[in-house]
Parts: C-alpha cells; sequence; structure tokens
C-alpha cells in the first residue's frame, strides 16, 4: 500500500478547517472528500471527480447497512413530523401544564416535558417553547430560563435514545468506521457501551434541577430575571388561560402521542425480541425492528388524525413525505462521511497519525484532548452531526492503533460535539430555543452560558480522572460532585430574586 506521509492528513484537516471558517459542514465534507480523491488520483481532477463518485459516493449508498440507514433515517423524519403535526406532543405538554401553580413547578415541568420530547431535538423548542411561553410569563419567570431549560433537554436527551435519529446517525458512523479499521463488532452493542460515558449529557439533563433545587440565579440569568420582574409589575396574573395553551388543535388528546410511541415500542420489542430468541442479537435485526416499528407507529398516527382531525390517508402521507424531506440534508452528510472516511482508510490517515502522535502522549489522554477539540469545532461550527462526522474518522484509527480507550475516546467526541453545540450561538438548536421562549437570540446564549459551563467543565475533570479511573461508575461520584459545586456557587454568588 503505498504512503501518502503528511498528505494522508489533509483531507480530514481540511474538512476541519473549512467547517470552522464557514460553518458549512457539506461544504467542509465534499472539500475534504475531493482533496482525498484528487491525492489519490494524482492530482488529475477529471479522475479525481470520477473515482470520488463512482469509488466512494456510489459504493457508499450501495452498501447494504448504508442503504438500511438512509431508508430508516427517512422513516424516521416522516414519523417525527407526523407526531407533531397531530399535536400529540403538545396535548402532552398541556396536561402538565395544567398541574403547574409556582414558579418552580413551572420551570421542572417545562424540564419534564422536555424531556419526554425525547424523538425530536428541534422539535422540541417549536413544541414545549410556545406551550410554557405563557405559563412562564403569568408566573413571572423570565423568558431567558425557558429558553436554556428547553436548550438543554433538547440534542443531550436525544443522544441519550438509541433508536431515533441521533441513535442511529452515531451508530452508523461507528459501523463503517471500524469496518474501515478492521474491529469486528456490533455498532448497536458499541453504542451501548459508550452510553455510560455520555458525560456532558446526563450532567447537562441533571443540571436543571440542580440548580431549581437551590431556589436561586445568579450571573446574567439573574439579571435577566431581575430586569424581566420590573417589567412586570403591573402584569394581570390572570389574563392567561392555561386550559388554552395546546399548540396544535384542541381535539388531540393524549392517546395521539400514546398510542403511536406505544405501538413503536412494542413492535420493536417483539420483533426484536423474536429475532434475539431465535437468532441471537444482530445489526440486521435491530435495524429492520426499528424501520418496521416507525412503519406502524406512523399508521396509528395517520389514523388518529384522520379520527380527530379529519386528515385524510393521502394528507397524512404527504406530510410524512414532508418529514422524510427534513431528514435529507442529513442523508447527504452521512453520505459524504462515509466517503471520507473510505478515503481517509486508502491515505492510511490514522496510521500516520498514530505514528506522529508515537509515546508523545499518554493514551489515557486522548479522550480528554478530544473532547476539548469536539467541544472547540462544535461551537465555531454550530454542529454536533458535522463534528461527529469529521471526527470520528480521525480518533478511531489513533485511538485504535495507540491502545486507547475506544469507548472513551468516542464518548469524548459525543460529549465535546454536544457542549459546543449547545453554547455556540449559530447552532440550531440554540436558534430554536430562543424562537421557542420568544427570546432575544443573544440574551439566550450569554445567560445559558454560565449555566452550561458547569457540566462542561466538570465533564472535561471527568475525563481527565478516567484516564486514571477509567470506569462507567464514575458518573455517579461525578453527579454528587456538580450537585455539591452548583450548591457551592449559588450559596456564593447566586441571589433570590422575587418573582
Amino acid at each position: 500500500m503505498s504512503d501518502y506521509g503528511i498528505l494522508s492528513i489533509l483531507p480530514p484537516a481540511l474538512s476541519i478547517v473549512l467547517a470552522v471558517l464557514t460553518r458549512n459542514i457539506m461544504l467542509s465534507l465534499t472539500a475534504g472528500a475531493f482533496s482525498g480523491a484528487m491525492i489519490l488520483a494524482n492530482f488529475n481532477p477529471f479522475f479525481a471527480i470520477a473515482e470520488l463518485v463512482e469509488k466512494y459516493i456510489f459504493i457508499q449508498i450501495t452498501s447494504g447497512s448504508n442503504a438500511q440507514i438512509i431508508v430508516i433515517m427517512l422513516a424516521i423524519g416522516g414519523f417525527i413530523h407526523l407526531l407533531e403535526k397531530s399535536g400529540g406532543a403538545s396535548a402532552f405538554s398541556s396536561v402538565v401544564a395544567k398541574f403547574v401553580s409556582s414558579p418552580a413547578r413551572a420551570q421542572l415541568a417545562a424540564w419534564c416535558a422536555g424531556v419526554s420530547v425525547f424523538f425530536t431535538d428541534s422539535g422540541n423548542a417549536l413544541i414545549v417553547g410556545p406551550l410554557f411561553r405563557p405559563i412562564f410569563k403569568r408566573l413571572n419567570i423570565c423568558r431567558e430560563k425557558l429558553a436554556y431549560i428547553i436548550d438543554t433537554t433538547a440534542s443531550p436527551v436525544s443522544i441519550l435514545v438509541p433508536f431515533i435519529s441521533w441513535g442511529i446517525y452515531i451508530m452508523n458512523l461507528i459501523e463503517n468506521t471500524y469496518d474501515d479499521v478492521g474491529i469486528e463488532a456490533e455498532p448497536y452493542q458499541v453504542l451501548l457501551s459508550v452510553w455510560p460515558y455520555q458525560f456532558y449529557a446526563f450532567l447537562a439533563l441533571l443540571s436543571i434541577p440542580m440548580f431549581l433545587s437551590t431556589g436561586k440565579d445568579y450571573g446574567l440569568m439573574a439579571r435577566a430575571q431581575a430586569n424581566f420582574n420590573k417589567e412586570l409589575k403591573t402584569t394581570d396574573l390572570s389574563e392567561v388561560d392555561v386550559s388554552s395553551l395546546s399548540v396544535e388543535d384542541s381535539k388531540s388528546t393524549l392517546s395521539t402521542v400514546f398510542l403511536p410511541l406505544g405501538v413503536l415500542f412494542v413492535t420493536m420489542a417483539v420483533y426484536m425480541g423474536y429475532f434475539v430468541v431465535t437468532e441471537g442479537v444482530q445489526s440486521i435485526h435491530m435495524r429492520g425492528g426499528i424501520l418496521t416499528a416507525y412503519i406502524f407507529a406512523s399508521i396509528a398516527c395517520a389514523y388518529l388524525m384522520k379520527k380527530q382531525r379529519k386528515y385524510s390517508y393521502e394528507q397524512s402521507f404527504q406530510e410524512y413525505v414532508k418529514g422524510m424531506q427534513n431528514l435529507v440534508f442529513l442523508c447527504l452528510i452521512m453520505v459524504l462521511a462515509w466517503s471520507l472516511s473510505s478515503i481517509c482508510k486508502d491515505l492510511r490517515t490514522g496510521y500516520y497519525l498514530a505514528a506522529i502522535i508515537g509515546d508523545s502522549i499518554s493514551p489515557s489522554f486522548i479522550p480528554p484532548i478530544v473532547f476539548i477539540l469536539g467541544a472547540t469545532m462544535s461551537f465555531a461550527t454550530g454542529s454536533s452531526y458535522g463534528t461527529f462526522a469529521i471526527l470520528l474518522i480521525i480518533v478511531i484509527p489513533v485511538a485504535y492503533t495507540l491502545n486507547a480507550p475506544l469507548e472513551l475516546t468516542i464518548a469524548a467526541v459525543l460529549s465535546g460535539g454536544l457542549f459546543g453545540d449547545h453554547t455556540s450561538p449559530i447552532s440550531d438548536t440554540t436558534v430554536l430555543a430562543s424562537m421557542g421562549a420568544d427570546c432575544p437570540h443573544i440574551d439566550h446564549v450569554t445567560t445559558q452560558f454560565s449555566y452550561a459551563i458547569i457540566p462542561g467543565g466538570i465533564t472535561l475533570l471527568t475525563f481527565l480522572i478516567s484516564a486514571y479511573y477509567p470506569s462507567p461508575y464514575i458518573i455517579f461520584a461525578v453527579i454528587l460532585i456538580q450537585l455539591m459545586t452548583i450548591k457551592s456557587i449559588m450559596s456564593l454568588f447566586g441571589k433570590t430574586i422575587d418573582n
């Protein structure tokens, strides 16, 4: 095999640099893949294009597992859109809203609703935000706090669910990179082994009830709350009718969300349970179970839309197709990521980087370094998906070659990408959180950062500790550390602001 030397790191390096400078993941991945094809084609642009299309893009699209993933992603997109269109999630949230009677309960209810809408990170803000805006206003809670809550329960909860688009996307990236390196492993088992190490997702989700338990705010959030109170001194608290806060048609009921999700879970359990007993757990069975479950759940959703909202099946199918279209961009990113990964394999990028690093860095310290790199890249690009696609291609071969802990390294990519995306002012989920809470975007970004930096900093500390004590059970100690940290910060700098 040819030794391309330093040229082997050009494609991923170019993708990273362009992603930071242009904030365009599609352009960055395309440029990286094309530069790799140019190197393999001896810098002949015509043959580079032909090589990229024929030997990489076509091959990746027609690969059995990759084609299955594309179909599943489109099916998930269709179901999510149907569930949002039906008003089921909004009906669920409005039931929760009826039990809200105090600022603390309102914030906790918003957190619970955000965690419950686990099937879509973007839809979280558009469902929970409009529903709780009037409630927060009635109870004199600033919009910045609502934006923070719905932003912090969007991506962190989605990344922990293995059978929605986030999990499917990550598993596929792992599967393709493992295949390129030569590691034999079931991708869902790898994701399950990584799950306990997704420190930032756990810490970010738990930070909200931890902050609420203190009854205080601090920093710019405290200032925002104080200013909001001054503006609403004359507000009539009875002017908002909580019973009328449903975003969608009032005909939607709890069954609109529970029946489709029930069909989803039961179908998945029966399908995969059968194959576990008869043939053992295999990735093809998991993918088949997920696709079948989402199709059946979509049919159940269409039935309820016809019964409750007089949608014809043809109209429901049209909405389903619109939902599929929402994930076409993500599918294109995956195809380019697969192609770039395969090109890096042919260029032996991972082995070259491993040879450069050599003994200069202890393999145990690769995860914290990767976390910082992932957070920086995701913050600059506003895309955790793009960060996952680029970094996993690079760090898995390096970690494997240097015998670094693979589960921790993958988790560091996921946690870093999540933290950077959460705090980035150009992230789509950050923008949607501002829109959902009807909050000035810059106010949301600045007030949220001082809260998000605590789980982010503790996550980095956790990866450093894991360099010496790599254990999934460390998360329990870290949760306690975060609680003590938040209590200490609030006792020193927090302010109790009367609502």
